[in-house]
């Protein structure tokens, strides 16, 4: 059968979530994760079904792409179909023709898991490896530690401080408590949960969220963040061990969080709370 290119819209956004629930396991490599979807919910319900893309064969759903940004496609496929040839020269073939619609013209990436012939085949077509990233998982088969410090989970009254966080540890954010309430109202949320660590000082000084994509699933930590008036004080260490913690009690197998491999800070503070690195991974890079 045909590989069928869809923007599944509201109605069939759901679908595309339940493929990536389904496809998610500890002994798969990194990949694009329900809770990705459900970061990109701050833009809106209808903003987030216009960027999913799915890729099916007989009305069966193959292959899911989170259009994250103007230049980025994030994608992963049915863990048996990483090699399928098929699948791999119609996604590639969507991605890079001109008028698919998928990609625009000029400098874009695709994210893959490492072992996907998509990956392979825009190496192949001359395309390069982009930015190195380092994955990094914790099993959660056996209780985590109390972290420390006080941690607190963001309600209506938190909000504030969750938003003020994320906008000081990451430079040109444009998060806002509208968008968090958006990203709050979506569906994915009920399978997550936002988490302030405070100074002593009562500021808040490191915040993440957590997804959970089931039971028996490993769970993504998207995004983590210092406050840089509060960094190397062990706050980033706590709010990991948080994060872990909430995921083993939303039913999670694991945890795991992807961290570019240049934050020569990021990858210490995930190892110092339990984390394992794994082989960094790149993305397939069109330049300009």
């Amino acid at each position: 059968m045909t590989i069928v290119l869809a923007t599944p819209g509201s109605d069939g956004l759901d679908a595309a979530v339940v493929a990536l629930r389904e496809w998610q396991s500890d002994a798969a490599p990194r990949q694009l994760h329900p809770g990705d979807v459900g970061w990109f919910w701050q833009l809106g319900a209808q903003a987030t079904a216009a960027a999913v893309r799915t890729w099916s064969r007989d009305g069966r759903i193959l292959a899911v792409g989170l259009l994250d940004g103007p230049g980025l496609l994030r994608i992963t496929t049915a863990p048996e179909t990483r090699r399928d040839r098929e699948l791999a020269r119609s996604v590639i073939a969507d991605v890079i023709e001109p008028g698919r619609g998928v990609l625009p013209e000029g400098a874009v990436d695709v994210e893959a898991p490492p072992d996907a012939l998509i990956l392979d085949q825009l190496l192949e077509a001359g395309w390069v490896a982009g930015e190195p990233w380092t994955p990094l998982h914790r099993d959660l088969t056996e209780p985590v530690p109390p972290p420390a410090g006080r941690i607190e989970v963001v309600d209506a009254d938190r909000v504030a401080d969750r938003v003020e966080v994320q906008r000081a540890a990451f430079g040109g954010s444009s998060f806002t408590t509208q968008r968090w309430q958006a990203m709050a109202a979506g569906s994915l949320y009920r399978d997550a949960r936002c988490l302030i660590a405070y100074a002593d000082s009562g500021a808040a000084a490191a915040i993440v969220t957590v997804w959970s994509a089931g039971p028996g699933k490993p769970g993504l930590l998207e995004p983590l963040g210092v406050h840089p008036d509060h960094r190397r004080r062990g706050h980033g260490t706590a709010i990991t061990v948080a994060a872990a913690a909430a995921l083993r009690e939303l039913g999670a197998s694991s945890a795991f969080v992807c961290t570019p491999s240049g934050n020569l800070g990021a990858v210490p503070t995930y190892v110092s709370a339990g984390f394992q690195p794994h082989a960094e991974v790149r993305d397939a890079h069109r330049p300009g």
